[in-house]
């Protein structure tokens, strides 16, 4: 259970360091704004897809986290 919680708290401060770096680095691409938006809203499904898949794990319906072999 520590394990899954250490990787659920890993997964989710990579994802909030992606998603701070790209909010910041967005505006400062010259893109039409349409594009911008449309890379905006497919971070946006992304991280929920991410989200999710957490919570599946953490429910026991998927596997989380890294599994290391044992020897």
């Amino acid at each position: 259970m520590i394990g899954t919680l250490i990787s659920v708290i890993l997964l989710l401060i990579i994802v909030g360091v992606i998603w701070w770096a790209i909010t910041q680095l967005l505006p400062l691409v010259p893109l039409p704004p349409p594009i911008g938006q449309i890379v905006h809203v497919l971070l946006v499904v992304l991280l929920v897809l991410v989200v999710v898949y957490v919570i599946a794990g953490l429910l026991g319906a998927l596997p989380v986290g890294w599994h290391v072999a044992r020897l």
